[in-house]
């Protein structure tokens, strides 16, 4: 297993070069929420967007896993634990105020990133309208 790479996975490097091509500017494998022991692949830190390229073979997709036919019994329960631990992972990072986006190997990456671009944009818009009525109400500015 350690052929395979966490990171740097050639369809997360392909979505990666789409948003960067839409003039995304993220981070690259890291938590989200530091108490948390969960990387994403990108984030976008202010908007509170964290993405995650899942494989196929290791996330069970519907489409296109393959059961293994080596040792099938432990890469079940291990795809099995894997899809466990993403749903948690979401949904914890959903309590904790972020939007969580998941995309499988096989999806286009230009659209993947248009799908990153447009949830990105719409959370710094709302971010954007925050910051003005707790300004309008006097709760932020130079004077605290």
């Amino acid at each position: 297993m350690r052929a395979n790479k966490s990171r740097d996975t050639r369809p997360e490097l392909a979505v990666r070069r789409a948003a960067h091509a839409l003039g995304l500017r993220y981070r690259v494998s890291v938590r989200p929420v530091p108490s948390l022991r969960r990387t994403a692949d990108l984030v976008f830190t202010r908007a509170k967007v964290a993405v995650f390229v899942d494989g196929c073979f290791w996330h069970g997709c519907p489409e296109h896993h393959t059961v293994a036919v080596t040792n099938a019994g432990y890469w079940a329960a291990k795809v099995i634990r894997n899809r466990d631990r993403d749903a948690e992972t979401t949904r914890l990072l959903e309590e904790a105020g972020w939007i969580s986006l998941r995309f499988w190997e096989h999806e286009d990456p230009a659209m993947a990133a248009e799908a990153i671009r447009q949830t990105v944009v719409t959370a710094r818009q709302a971010l954007k309208s925050d910051n003005v009525t707790s300004v309008s109400q006097g709760r932020l500015g130079p004077t605290g």
